[in-house]
């Protein structure tokens, strides 16, 4: 293992910060990633869960925020409905350089905590 992150989000407090600033949906998160949670009457825990995806991969790459851009870690869905860390950009420079080659991501929240774990190998 080269690398492990975790990071834990207060869904309350992420729901509030993206009705003051409705911008950030599309600032922190890809099109795919907003296009999979449309319908839903409320996504706030799921996106949480998706920000703290992006922090703990921040973690595990032992670097701090600004490294790389929101939108360089996305999660999608595989057909198991487990979920898919997806790199791009310059966090995945950052992890070829640290000779990542797999990565596995581990999701979860309730109605008040988003949690992610990201394990860089």
């Amino acid at each position: 293992m080269l690398g492990i992150g975790i990071d834990a989000v207060d869904v309350d407090r992420f729901r509030k910060l993206l009705e003051r600033r409705p911008h950030l949906r599309q600032r922190l998160f890809t099109s795919a990633e907003l296009t999979s949670l449309e319908g839903r009457t409320d996504d706030a825990a799921s996106l949480a869960a998706r920000f703290a995806v992006r922090e703990a991969t921040m973690k595990a790459l032992g670097v701090g925020l600004g490294a790389f851009d929101f939108h360089d870690v996305s999660i999608e869905k595989m057909s198991s409905g487990a979920p898919h860390l997806l790199v791009s950009g310059r966090a995945e420079t950052l992890a070829n350089a640290h000779g990542v080659s797999t990565w596995h991501v581990s999701i979860t929240h309730t109605d008040t905590t988003a949690m992610a774990v990201v394990a860089a190998l």
